[in-house]
């Protein structure tokens, strides 16, 4: 489990290790080597919310916001085949590239998207705090996230 804290309050991630393991342990390591403290959400639209640009470190970035990574994709291609309801959280990769460039970005659901079903690695879903992630806006700070045991 992941708890996220942000500048308008937590929220909790069910991680699913098992789904996508590749792709899991790759956000996992970030978690670990705290990659995500400090990072500010770069993509907020109603149905979803972006994390995990280290551009958004730079606010006069802002143009570029969402096109960053740690550097080191995770270089398979693993989907899931869960649905995409409200909470889920994936691994995301920019639209126009393969699936191999999935890297430190997460893309968490507001609304369910089975347009996108199949397409993306489910790596865990919101299991409280769902009220903070509807209020997140872009630039809005992640002031870090951490393992739940």
């Amino acid at each position: 489990m992941f708890l996220v804290e942000t500048a308008k309050g937590n929220f909790e991630i069910e991680t699913y290790p098992g789904d996508a393991p590749k792709s899991f342990a790759h956000v996992q390591d970030l978690v670990k080597q705290s990659f995500y403290r400090g990072l500010r959400v770069h993509w907020s639209q109603p149905n979803s919310i972006g994390i995990g640009d280290p551009l958004t470190k730079n606010m006069t970035k802002k143009n570029e916001w969402g096109s960053g990574g740690s550097g080191n994709p995770v270089g398979v291609k693993e989907t899931s085949k869960r649905k995409f309801d409200r909470g889920t959280v994936v691994l995301y990769y920019r639209q126009g590239f393969q699936p191999t460039t999935a890297d430190s970005q997460l893309l968490i659901l507001k609304q369910p998207n089975p347009s996108i079903e199949g397409k993306y690695a489910v790596i865990g879903k919101v299991t409280s705090g769902m009220d903070v992630v509807d209020k997140l806006e872009v630039a809005d700070v992640i002031k870090q996230i951490s393992i739940k045991k």
